[in-house]
């Protein structure tokens, strides 16, 4: 059975008595509470339940006034007749008053609705929806009609709103599957923000000028236009324009109290004041409104800006159109399907990772500044998703019907798992889909087969089959020590899940610890089962404190001993504390398994720290020089360097190899490659800029090590032949003849 994961409900985040202390006083206010680590989006003062979406912490409003339907779900209010034939705040002034009184209570409820929000029951379950979410279901129009309640939509804008109430955020980077909506919700809320703000500018931006246009005229203006009159500015210009809608005088805020004064015709054009506010899109570009101040940007399909044109130099302009010195004075709406990666999604990943809420400067903000959101497929596929809202995940037992009363009998995630598997001989298909409907984040930001150096068709086969074996259990984390502390004694492993280390095998009790002591000098007892290879570092910290990782792979050979054969069976992608830290990390898996290690040598301080303690045994020399030819440094301390071309294309070709021969599928089973950091790091492998592939370079210097016959040098000095004066003869025939 399915379980969801995209909000939980922190029960005890704050003490009930601090909640109930604050809510008699109405003292929670709107925005971020740095007391309790929470963002309140209550308006009442009062809160409710605490939301975790996506580790950010939300304080909902204190349900009252919960609103029961008669068939137990959401369902659009009429609007009163009477009410719909009146289109401007004009016409509304020349009725009389006994009319208007009687229409007061529901203009005043409407307008409440939009700033406090609602509850209501659904299946019997007090619900909250944001005052942004309900005038996109009450009030929008989009291509279908009405929008229908989703629950996925529900927590999006209440993550929205957090972004909106937060003082440390510019918005959010929405990571979302095809067809979920974004671009409507997002028209809905550009509308609704820009028809009760004054002096005020919104803008819109697409993958394209056009896709900007589209967006303008076939959602925002016809959201405008099928507003209430009370909810409506009056426009200055075309009721549809095709550039920027605006309202302008004799537009104004609009409040209950603007729209219940009566003044003479003659006097109301002077007695009101412009809202002077504007909506318009901009042509795809990285200046695209540079310079210029803006209340809300949206930007949609973000994910799909392909060269020239670049997300990220993008952003680093608008960001500045958001703000005033330190003071965030608008918010972004940013969502997307992503693109391959060389195709803008590499950027748009870029800018998505940099808004993970967990990862904060000094000032509390993210690196981009925004709030990384994305909602799984499951919770927002059309066709799976109840009467009710909620996402049909596993197939039901009982008759389940849809929005328009159609039987759903499939549960979404067996659907998508049957589309998957009639995909699987077509990888680059596969991809797309993933990409278009991803179940997780690894799964939007699947790049195209053909971009990459190796072969990602048997990647992916890889990364999906240990993801449907339950990866969990074919690996173990832990950490590796010395017995009772004691340095250079008995290394042992000691599971944990908080460990630096995954592995996927242990050798046998007598072949732990082995190695073999000459002259003081330690060297690996099990050098005919494998080796290691390493990519470390030398610095404990450094000044943006995001330094490269210290790597490390263990492979074994064919051997005759109980080991699997040409199998990776430990991972370490980690940066310890300390640099001395990573160095005993190393020297401990290195004596446990009796191995030896081909590093890097670079960065030298791991070789010298072998060969201080008297493993200098253990440290490979590199396989491709003699023993003589090797400088002195090399001859002190072992190791390969990574400036020579010759190793870089040996390196990369020896990974090449070892994934055409034993990842993915091979006709009868499947690879058993487990580490799935390592299979994306080779997906995303770059020969001219390794430094960011620290397990790509690691795993790469362990098949090197595990095959260093191959790279032995060829001697080229020519032997001629010595003519020990001994003939030899041709003896067939009738007569004997000197062979030559």
């Amino acid at each position: 059975m399915y379980k969801q994961s995209l909000y939980k409900v922190l029960d005890n985040h704050i003490k009930p008595k601090i909640i109930n202390r604050m809510n008699r006083y109405k003292k929670w206010k709107y925005g971020y509470n740095k007391e309790h680590d929470i963002v309140v989006i209550s308006k009442t003062g009062e809160v409710g339940e605490i939301y975790e979406i996506q580790n950010l912490k939300i304080a909902l409003p204190k349900a009252k006034n919960i609103h029961k339907f008669d068939n137990d779900k959401w369902t659009k209010f009429e609007y009163p007749k009477s009410l719909s034939r009146i289109k401007t705040v004009f016409d509304w002034r020349q009725y009389p008053e006994d009319f208007k009184t009687k229409w007061y209570d529901y203009i005043d409820n409407e307008f409440t609705r939009r700033e406090e929000g609602f509850w209501f029951y659904n299946k019997s379950v007090p619900t909250y929806i944001s005052g942004t979410h309900y005038m996109y279901l009450q009030w929008s129009k989009i291509d279908v009609g009405a929008p229908d309640f989703r629950e996925s939509n529900r927590l999006f804008f209440i993550f929205w709103e957090a972004c909106k109430a937060d003082s440390r955020s510019y918005g959010m980077c929405y990571l979302k599957n095809r067809r979920s909506g974004f671009s409507f919700m997002a028209s809905g809320e550009v509308v609704n923000l820009a028809t009760i703000s004054s002096d005020s500018r919104y803008g819109i931006l697409s993958k394209s000028g056009p896709d900007a246009k589209k967006m303008f005229t076939d959602k925002v203006v016809p959201i405008s236009v099928n507003y209430p009159f009370f909810f409506k500015p009056t426009q200055d210009g075309m009721d549809r324009p095709k550039t920027e809608l605006a309202y302008r005088v004799p537009a104004s805020k609009f409040t209950r109290r603007s729209i219940t004064i009566t003044t003479d015709a003659d006097e109301t054009l002077q007695d009101l004041q412009g809202l002077d506010t504007t909506i318009d899109w901009k042509n795809t570009g990285d200046n695209s409104y540079d310079g210029e101040k803006l209340k809300l940007l949206v930007h949609d399909e973000s994910g799909k800006w392909e060269k020239p044109n670049n997300i990220l130099n993008n952003w680093r302009v608008t960001k500045t159109t958001l703000r005033l010195g330190s003071r965030i004075i608008g918010k972004c709406m940013m969502g997307s399907t992503s693109n391959a990666l060389d195709k803008g999604g590499r950027n748009f990943k870029k800018l998505y990772d940099e808004s993970d809420v967990t990862k904060r400067n000094r000032n509390g903000q993210t690196s981009s500044g925004l709030y990384s959101l994305f909602i799984p497929m499951e919770w927002n596929y059309e066709g799976y998703i109840d009467s009710y809202g909620i996402p049909v995940f596993d197939t039901p037992d009982t008759e389940v019907f849809g929005p328009q009363g159609e039987s759903i009998d499939l549960g979404v995630i067996e659907y998508w798992e049957n589309e998957v598997e009639g995909l699987k001989e077509n990888q680059d298909a596969l991809n797309e889909f993933y990409r278009q409907f991803p179940r997780t984040t690894k799964h939007a930001f699947r790049d195209e087969s053909k971009s990459s150096l190796f072969n990602l068709t048997k990647i992916y086969q890889q990364i999906d089959f240990n993801e449907d074996q339950n990866n969990k259990t074919l690996v173990t984390q832990g950490n590796f020590m010395w017995q009772n502390g004691i340095k250079d004694t008995r290394v042992l492993f000691s599971p944990s899940n908080q460990g630096r280390f995954f592995v996927t095998w242990v050798p046998d009790t007598h072949l732990q610890n082995r190695y073999i002591e000459k002259n003081g000098i330690k060297y690996p007892g099990n050098e005919h089962i494998g080796a290691f290879g390493c990519d470390p570092y030398d610095i404990s910290g450094t000044v943006d404190k995001r330094g490269s990782n210290g790597a490390l792979h263990g492979l074994t050979k064919f051997s005759m001993e109980n080991a699997p054969a040409d199998h990776f069976f430990l991972e370490y992608i980690a940066r310890p504390q300390t640099a001395e830290i990573f160095f005993e990390d190393v020297l401990m898996a290195c004596v446990f398994y009796g191995m030896p290690i081909l590093a890097e040598n670079n960065k030298p301080r791991l070789l010298y720290h072998f060969k201080r303690r008297g493993y200098r045994g253990f440290a490979m020399n590199r396989p491709d020089k003699l023993r003589n030819k090797l400088s002195v440094t090399e001859r002190e301390i072992g190791g390969i360097p990574n400036s020579s071309e010759d190793i870089k294309q040996a390196h990369a070709a020896a990974i090449e190899s070892y994934i055409e021969t034993a990842v993915g599928f091979n006709g009868d089973t499947y690879g058993d490659v487990y580490f799935q950091r390592t299979l994306e790091d080779w997906a995303a492998f770059d020969i001219n800029n390794r430094t960011t592939h620290d397990a790509s370079i690691s795993s790469g210097l362990a098949l090197m090590a595990c095959n260093k016959n191959r790279y032995a040098p060829v001697s080229r000095r020519k032997r001629d032949p010595i003519d020990l004066g001994i003939k030899k003869y041709d003896n067939r025939g009738s007569l004997s003849k000197i062979i030559k």
